[in-house]
């Protein structure tokens, strides 16, 4: 079938994929020649999600290895599958809910979560569709879920990925290893669940610093002073406060104390004595104490800082370690609490802990500090009226309107005297504009709180360290190196890890809970848990701890139904929660393979082959599949970890809607193919580097694939497709006669050892620009161009000449399949009648050490070196290109000679040479071109105009002076490194090189103009 004038990639992807799906040429074990396996297991995305840049960049990569190994006769696995996605999932029908005017809590938990199961089934295969236009060569027969086998999992989702998650729950529960108790948590008052770190948004702000003072207990003063850096007295003065700074005054309603550091000599007569929160009826104005600590910076603000431990991280540790109580201040919406006790009787609580009169309770949740006239106010409401009520008090630091803390660049008016007016030195309080670190939540958009709840965790201070010693020991590899050290930082300082969810969807907490038996009856204002895989078991339970009459109870959300404490059956009522995903994609690895059950596949491809993951989830997803995998069978989950970068736009920012760069994959695939978007993004995947994805990158890429299809069109109207022309396997350089035919076999091998190692070393972009290189340079425009004469029906070498490009051409489809699979299998299919698909081809062997002609590498590669040369010499001295010159050598060795005599003519047509001629030495006006071997000179002497050349050149080299300077002196200007973002810089410094190097080259040409005068 002749080939048409241009690969339509719309029209082929789809025809080509649902061939090779339907030939089961992705199937687990499919073209396995060999025993070795080649396993991974895909990054499982939402399966609410789309397909984006992250998505493209991370399974092309898998993708190349997959195909790599498959043709390489490897049994090899990629598995598939998608994430039940806890929050996105749930938020989807919620939304949808919401538009009938309906909320969650208006359906039972069964009704909700089938409504989720029908969502999922709506959209759960977008993200397969859009990952097959990608031409991802995933195991589709063996499609994971994190949910299969839930209850009320509908048909087709049965598999036993959720049997896994609770056993692993339920034997780390029975070792001790998963606990529940109260920890600050980042909560989502939108979800109003506990949120992971990764679900954070951390983004600057324009917030404040609100100033205000601290009275001293019973009136007491002190003298503070400050001191310069000589120690010189510069501050002396009584006073009866303590000030501070926050951003969030509303948490100080909650404060335990306020902490300094423990050299800060200006509080250290105040150290150990109470100080009053500025805030509340004064009837119940309640005492902390002030106490020392090493977190407080003595250099920022005032040196003394509020601890409010139930609602903020840093605070948190300073009470623990000072024993200081957790006053929690708001509800699961972010509103002030309204329950507790009455605020008399917790300021009352609080003033005998405080005093030391009553121990810090483990558990000070009924101790409400918010005044009554907050209770139920959202947080921000709090703030506005906290804020006024202490300046109302006078306790706000005041200064005058022209400090410049207040932001403000006030000029100080001129005195009376000096010609001004009568000045108002009235003062203000003290509040500084300040650039804020603001949490939000990734999904929800709303401020994240800081929250003191009880969550379900893993105590992964007894699991870590198999994880920790795998990868220093070499057991698992973490590819680029520096990679390693994120992953060592996270795991050796490594906090208990919150796995519950305040959430509906999602694997259930497997705890049950009934009540405290005391004196033979049973209290159930207290809890005993009873955690099983299942309902019935846990009954079963149940009744080994309270006898036979037990059963099982519904706690609706919302308002609790009460407990019958006369009935003569026990109710048990389950946990609520659900379990964090990252929980049950930590057993992505072997959940995947049918564990628990010992199934043939875990067998053959558990540990896995390579991971290949963003750097954004070292922690939150690698590190903790390796603590699972070790905790749970006692095994390595895959033997490399590759972290690949993040892809940024052009100009190297990060990607965001906000900001209108990003790039929809899909968009570019129906641009400019599936192929081009994929081998753009291995040619730029150098180990640890972002990439800066530019559509012109990816228009560029789509020409190399036309290059190759106009390629093989020239090698079919030269007849090298006809059934005539024998197919050959070339074992040898020795199996051809010409020159050229083994040199590019000689080639054809170089390449195929350097893509070997580079994908042997996840060096993805050298394997892709290798292949950009040969195929490109020469095959299509060397080969193919010095092939033209050979091929005619006349010349003697046109059998061997067909042949061997029809080899070659093989060679290039086989070697490029990986990276681009779409045109490769087209033209594959199209020239010639195969035996079977390209996506199972047999992936060459062959080496340099029986494929390479010495003597004809040599001879070929001098050849081209010289043309290249020359033309590069004539494009600088801008020598029409037209027109024929004259060359001129001084010397020339005999293997030098011997390549000009058996390729004269080729170089005198492809150079534009006319005649060639030996000379003692160069004239005046002549271009000097170095050789192998050899000296030749271009005399260009009224060719050019030297002059003309010279001034254009030199403005150019001006011109780009002036840019470099500037450039220069903005890197060099320590400012602008310090407060410019980190892409602003790697812009700047990108401009600079590329300036740098544009002039290096008129330099260079400059002094080849200077050789002619």
């Amino acid at each position: 079938m002749a080939l048409d004038k241009n690969f339509d990639a719309a029209q082929a992807e789809a025809r080509l994929y649902a061939a090779w799906e339907e030939s089961g040429a992705f199937k687990a074990g499919a073209n396995a020649s060999r025993k070795e396996t080649f396993s991974v297991m895909i990054p499982p995305p939402n399966v609410t999600g789309s397909l984006h840049m992250g998505h493209a960049f991370n399974n092309t990569l898998q993708d190349i290895l997959v195909r790599w190994h498959r043709m390489r006769g490897f049994d090899t696995l990629w598995q598939p599958g998608q994430d039940h996605a806890g929050i996105a999932t749930q938020m989807v029908v919620e939304r949808e809910l919401a538009k009938d005017g309906k909320r969650r809590t208006d359906f039972t938990r069964e009704d909700f979560t089938a409504k989720v199961w029908e969502q999922k089934q709506k959209s759960g295969g977008t993200i397969i569709g859009q990952l097959k236009r990608l031409g991802t060569s995933l195991d589709w027969s063996r499609n994971a879920f994190t949910m299969s086998g839930a209850p009320g999992a509908p048909a087709g989702e049965e598999g036993n990925f959720h049997d896994a998650v609770i056993k692993v729950f339920v034997d780390m529960y029975n070792k001790g290893l998963i606990y529940r108790g109260k920890r600050l948590v980042n909560w989502d008052p939108h979800f109003e669940t506990a949120i992971s770190d990764l679900e954070v948004e951390s983004t600057e702000v324009d917030g404040h610093m609100w100033h205000f003072k601290y009275p001293l207990a019973d009136g007491a003063t002190y003298t503070y002073v400050e001191k310069d850096e000589d120690g010189n007295v510069t501050l002396s003065e009584e006073r009866d406060y303590i000030s501070i700074a926050t951003t969030r005054p509303e948490t100080m309603l909650g404060d335990g104390a306020v902490a300094v550091h423990t050299s800060d000599e200006r509080y250290a007569p105040i150290v150990g004595k109470l100080c009053e929160i500025p805030v509340g009826p004064k009837a119940q104005r309640r005492r902390i104490p002030i106490i020392t600590d090493e977190y407080p910076d003595k250099n920022f603000g005032s040196g003394a800082v509020k601890i409010t431990g139930a609602h903020d991280f840093n605070d948190y540790g300073v009470a623990k370690r000072n024993n200081i109580p957790l006053y929690a201040l708001m509800d699961t919406r972010g509103a002030m609490r309204a329950d507790g006790l009455p605020y008399d009787a917790a300021a009352a609580r609080a003033a005998a802990i405080a005093e030391g009169r009553e121990d810090a309770p483990a558990d000070a949740t009924e101790i409400n500090l918010v005044p009554e006239e907050y209770r139920g106010l959202d947080r921000f409401e709090a703030r506005t009226k906290v804020i006024a009520d202490i300046t109302a008090e006078g306790l706000a630091v005041m200064v005058p309107p022209t400090d410049p803390r207040l932001g403000k660049p006030v000029k100080a008016p001129l005195a009376p005297e000096e010609g001004g007016e009568e000045r108002d030195e009235t003062l203000v309080p003290l509040v500084e504009p300040k650039k804020i670190m603001q949490p939000f939540g990734d999904r929800s958009k709303v401020v994240i709180e800081p929250m003191l709840t009880d969550q379900w965790f893993v105590e992964t201070s007894k699991i870590v360290q198999p994880a920790i010693d795998a990868v220093r020991n070499g057991e698992v590899q973490i590819l680029p190196e520096q990679d390693r050290k994120v992953y060592f930082n996270w795991l050796e300082n490594i906090e208990p890890w919150c796995i519950s969810r305040q959430l509906w969807w999602g694997h259930q907490i497997p705890v049950w809970y009934g009540p405290k038996k005391k004196d033979g009856s049973y209290d159930y204002r207290e809890t005993e848990a009873f955690c099983a895989s299942s309902e019935t078991e846990a009954v079963k339970i149940a009744q080994s701890f309270y006898g036979d009459h037990v059963k099982i109870g519904v706690e609706p959300e919302g308002a609790r139904e009460p407990y019958d404490p006369n009935s003569a059956v026990v109710e048990i009522r389950r946990d609520p929660d659900v379990l964090d995903t990252w929980f049950s994609s930590g057993l992505w690895p072997i959940g995947t393979l049918g564990w628990p059950e010992q199934t043939d596949e875990l067998a053959k491809y558990f540990p896995t082959s390579v991971l290949i993951t963003g750097f954004d989830i070292i922690f939150f997803w690698v590190a903790r599949m390796m603590m699972m995998q070790y905790a749970v069978v006692d095994q390595k989950p895959f033997d490399t970890v590759y972290v690949h970068a993040l892809v940024r736009d052009e100009k190297g920012k990060k990607m965001s809607k906000s900001l209108g760069n990003v790039l929809d994959p899909l968009d570019l695939i129906d641009e400019y193919g599936a192929d081009a978007v994929r081998f753009t993004l291995t040619a730029m995947a150098a180990m640890g580097r972002d990439l800066k994805l530019s559509t012109a990158r990816i228009a560029g890429y789509r020409n190399f694939g036309t290059k190759l299809w106009n390629a093989h069109r020239f090698a079919e109207m030269n007849g090298v497709f006809e059934d005539n022309v024998a197919a050959v396997t070339y074992t040898s350089h020795t199996q051809v006669d010409h020159t050229l035919n083994k040199w590019i076999i000689g080639e054809t091998a170089r390449v195929r050892e350097e893509v070997d190692a580079a994908l042997d070393n996840y060096r993805f972009n050298d394997a892709a620009n290798a292949l950009y290189a040969f195929v490109w340079g020469k095959v299509c425009d060397w080969y193919v161009e010095l092939s033209k004469p050979l091929l005619q029906d006349d010349a003697p070498e046109a059998a061997e000449t067909r042949q061997t490009l029809k080899w070659v051409l093989d060679q290039c489809l086989v070697l490029l399949h990986p990276i681009m699979p779409y045109i490769t299998e087209e033209l594959w299919q199209t020239t010639a009648t195969r035996s079977k698909m390209l996506v199972h081809g047999d992936w060459p062997t062959y080496s340099t050490a029986e494929m390479l002609d010495a003597d004809a590498d040599r001879e070929l590669n001098w050849v081209i070196g010289l043309i290249e040369s020359i033309r590069s010499a004539r494009q600088q001295m801008h020598v029409p290109a037209g027109l024929k010159v004259p060359m001129l050598y001084t010397d020339m060795d005999d293997a030098g000679q011997t390549a000009w005599d058996r390729n004269e003519a080729m170089i005198k047509r492809l150079a534009r040479v006319e005649t060639l001629e030996k000379a003692e030495s160069f004239p005046k006006g002549t271009v000097s071109i170095a050789a192998p071997g050899a000296s030749f000179g271009l005399p260009l002497a009224g060719l050019i105009d030297i002059d003309a050349e010279k001034a254009r050149l030199q403005k150019s080299l001006d011109k780009l002076g002036k840019e470099i300077g500037g450039l220069k002196g903005r890197l060099n200007n320590p400012k602008f490194a310090a407060s410019a973002p980190a892409e602003v810089v790697a812009e700047a410094q990108s401009n600079l090189d590329a300036r740098q190097e544009e002039a290096d080259q008129l330099q260079a040409a400059l002094n080849r103009l200077a050789e002619l005068e």
